[in-house]
């Protein structure tokens, strides 16, 4: 088992093999969360950097304007549709 300590800024220096073990480079953020043991550090999961084009896939609909009685209705078609195909 390694040891680290905390500095007077309040910082732990995580030992070099086991950033090394989980592929951590410079500028990694983590979730810090208080346990009954301890303190856990879970690695975020970063998103890589997005255009709003990339993410409005289904906003390129031109057709009429749906009322949200007419998308229910056409969910609950659907829906219907795929129980008798037996996929759900």
């Amino acid at each position: 088992m390694e040891t680290t300590k905390l500095s007077s800024k309040g910082q732990v220096i995580l030992p070099k093999a086991i950033r090394s073990t989980h592929n951590w480079q410079p500028g990694i953020e983590f979730a810090v969360e208080d346990t009954p043991e301890g303190v856990l550090l879970r690695p975020l999961k970063p998103f890589k950097p997005t255009s709003l084009d990339a993410v409005l896939g289904c906003a390129e609909y031109q057709g009429p304007t749906k009322t949200l009685e007419e998308m229910e209705q056409g969910i609950t078609e659907e829906t219907k549709a795929r129980h008798a195909r037996g996929r759900y």
